[in-house]
């Protein structure tokens, strides 16, 4: 797998991951895990997140 490809899909990937959390936060699904509520605030740090990895990942790619 070359590199381009590789930083193509880790960014899709993460894409998946902050539109799940912005789901979350725009229709207030709460998450159980092991009896615990996760705060809606570890959503938005999530879309941060993830939202800067997939980013570089597409960044990277095109440079590739």
């Amino acid at each position: 797998m070359s590199h381009r490809t590789f930083s193509l899909v880790a960014a899709a990937l993460f894409s998946l991951i902050v539109m799940g959390h912005l789901v979350r936060l725009l229709f207030s699904v709460p998450w159980i895990v092991a009896g615990w509520i996760v705060p809606m605030w570890m959503s938005v740090v999530g879309v941060l997140i993830a939202g800067l990895m997939a980013y570089e990942g597409f960044r990277l790619s095109r440079k590739s």
